[in-house]
């Protein structure tokens, strides 16, 4: 069994800041990548950033130089901070990790259940 329980979204005014956490417990192995992903109201859920298992990084091109993912192995958290924020912004936010419960480690995706974020302008 693996939980993923997501932390701090809000509400925030255009410019400001949140960072989100996502920490992973439970019978794990290993985590793969993590990533972030959101869906606004009315839109396919899309990618917003991964980060592998050796600390690479990919991002979107709306969020790219505004928002950070960063990991912490050791708490099995992933985080987004969140710069610069803007209307457009507006979503829920999904975690996603891909983790292996036992060894050899071939992981699963595991999905949080999101954190909604919402940008005032």
């Amino acid at each position: 069994q693996v939980q993923l329980v997501e932390s701090g979204g809000g509400l925030v005014q255009a410019g400001g800041s949140l960072r989100l956490s996502c920490a992973a417990s439970g019978s794990i192995f290993s985590i793969n990548h993590m990533g972030w992903f959101r869906q606004a109201p009315g839109k396919q859920r899309e990618l917003v950033a991964t980060i592998t298992s050796g600390g690479s990084t990919n991002y979107a091109d709306s969020v790219k130089g505004r928002f950070t993912i960063s990991r912490d192995n050791a708490k099995n958290t992933v985080y987004l901070q969140m710069n610069s924020l803007k209307p457009e912004d507006t979503a829920v936010y999904y975690c996603n990790l891909n983790i292996a419960t036992h060894p050899p480690g071939l992981g699963m995706d595991y999905w949080g259940k999101g954190t909604l974020v919402t940008v005032s302008s």
